[in-house]
């Protein structure tokens, strides 16, 4: 393992969950992860930075590089987790990684035999997933989707292989994939079913070794499909 001396301040504000974590030589020091509906990630991200960073009295121009979760995900969600650390890095003049979200939620599952399906509820039943497989390494074999639950069945079905399902798209999917896919399909416990901050700065960390960086002014959210209020625009003008 390539151990790179810096400290990195990672965050996501893709769904749900706010995680922030900070990670130093490949360490991982702290992290936290709030699924509070109740509050918007405006009201939950810069107090869960501020307790981490009072925590080991670290100031934002301590850290080497930052890294957010880049998307697929909540529109909203994403523009503010990246808004804040593309400040952060304009600020202070340092790099970026931009880590998609599908890979940390596969992250929860590096080393099983199974295949790996992150689901993020895209609502009307669609789906963000992208199917991993580990050969020795987990990878992806799937370009990043933005699909009917349904042609994600088939798609596994032509696999035929056995698949563990990880995401917040669990919820609202469950009984349809166990109808379609019989016994060869597992979902992650509650413990394991949302991405963490920790796999967001990991990963990171070895993107930033392979060179995978991005600065203040090209890091954009990744988003696979059009906004809802750009669907609708889109309607109006067929008209």
């Amino acid at each position: 393992m390539v151990i790179v001396k810096m400290r990195l301040l990672a965050i996501d504000t893709s769904t749900s969950v706010a995680g922030v974590c900070i990670l130093e030589n490949n360490k991982v020091l702290a992290e936290l992860n709030i699924n509070n509906d109740k509050k918007t990630h405006s009201q939950k991200l810069l107090p869960s930075i501020d307790n981490l960073m009072n925590e080991f009295g670290f100031k934002v121009s301590d850290f080497d590089v930052f890294a957010a979760v880049k998307g697929p995900g909540s529109f909203t969600g994403l523009r503010i987790g990246i808004t804040t650390i593309k400040t952060f890095a304009y600020v202070y003049n340092k790099p970026i990684v931009g880590v998609p979200t599908l890979d940390v939620l596969a992250y929860n599952f590096p080393f099983v035999d199974k295949l790996v399906c992150p689901i993020i509820d895209a609502r009307n039943s669609q789906v963000y997933t992208a199917i991993y497989k580990n050969n020795g390494t987990l990878g992806r074999i799937t370009d990043f989707l933005g699909i009917h639950v349904e042609e994600l069945v088939q798609l596994l079905i032509n696999y035929n292989e056995d698949v563990i399902f990880v995401g917040d798209g669990i919820d609202s999917n469950i009984e349809f994939l166990k109808e379609n896919l019989n016994n060869k399909c597992y979902f992650a416990t509650d413990n394991l079913k949302y991405q963490k901050a920790s796999s967001v700065a990991v990963l990171a960390n070895n993107m930033f070794i392979d060179g995978l960086i991005e600065d203040s002014m090209s890091l954009k959210p990744f988003y696979l499909r059009k906004s809802q209020a750009e669907r609708i625009r889109d309607e109006k003008f067929k008209e």
